[in-house]
């Protein structure tokens, strides 16, 4: 699934495309993504002026004096813009057609993908709940020990979980703890104050970096020019069960941890 780097690579690539274009009008091939597109999307969004593109979370919102449109790549997702008359492959589920003469075209082979509608003025309820952003002033140490104390679940899921800091999947997770000497398995509860700001700032530099790397390409995830992310080749646990650590030569090891695969270092994590 596309992690937050992917998506603000996405929000970063489509941006100098749409923004102050104007939504001449929408071709909906598949009404039914994860859930069905909103009428009120499909009758609202045509003729509106696009003001702002912005990333919360793994969402694109792209914002009209109307509302804002929130866009999801799912699974398998992805977001280009091309000539108006480019034309459409099976999976290519909707395009948005510019003054400009091109179009925003989503492709999602999977259909886990989502367009959805926020009205002005208001949240959506998907957004409603989210932690703060990870590059946030919000979002650090302090928080993290604030709100593990107590709890006994895995430090890998505590900082997947959406409501303490949004965006960290499942690549990003198993790279910071590795960063940061912290075993996945350790009770989030256990995790000392300084333990907790080493984590966050790993959190940030990596997610920082990814960024600059065009996120990570590991099945489906290409930018919207066409360009893999390349941040794959820095990974120093994730996808690399039975490889040297890059910093002891210890073999990395993965176990499942919330139905997801988990790899660790053995020496360097505690």
């Amino acid at each position: 699934m596309p992690e937050l780097p992917e998506v603000e690579t996405t929000r970063l690539g489509i941006t100098p495309h749409l923004l102050g274009r104007r939504i001449s009008r929408l071709v909906i091939r598949q009404p039914k993504l994860r859930w069905p597109i909103p009428q009120r999307l499909i009758s609202s969004l045509p003729g509106q002026r696009i003001e702002a593109i912005e990333r919360r979370a793994k969402y694109l919102l792209v914002h009209t004096v109307a509302g804002s449109a929130l866009l999801h790549l799912g699974m398998s997702g992805s977001l280009r813009v091309l000539d108006a008359d480019s034309a459409a492959d099976k999976h290519d589920h909707y395009d948005w057609l510019l003054d400009s003469g091109r179009l925003l075209r989503f492709t999602d082979p999977r259909r886990f993908g989502s367009l959805l509608w926020q009205a002005a003025g208001t949240t959506h309820e998907l957004l409603a709940r989210l932690g703060p952003e990870p590059l946030s002033a919000d979002f650090n140490g302090d928080r993290l020990w604030r709100l593990s104390r107590g709890r006994s679940a895995p430090i890998k899921t505590f900082i997947m979980d959406q409501s303490i800091v949004v965006g960290v999947g499942n690549i990003y997770a198993a790279e910071a703890l590795f960063a940061a000497g912290i075993h996945p398995r350790r009770k989030a509860g256990s995790v000392s104050r300084e333990r907790c700001q080493r984590l966050a700032e790993a959190i940030k530099r990596i997610l920082d970096h990814a960024i600059t790397r065009g996120g990570t390409t590991l099945r489906d995830f290409i930018s919207p020019d066409g360009v893999p992310g390349y941040f794959e080749q820095e990974l120093y646990v994730y996808g690399r069960a039975g490889e040297p650590c890059r910093n002891c030569g210890s073999a990395i090891r993965s176990i499942s941890l919330g139905q997801r695969s988990s790899f660790y270092c053995p020496q360097c994590q505690h």
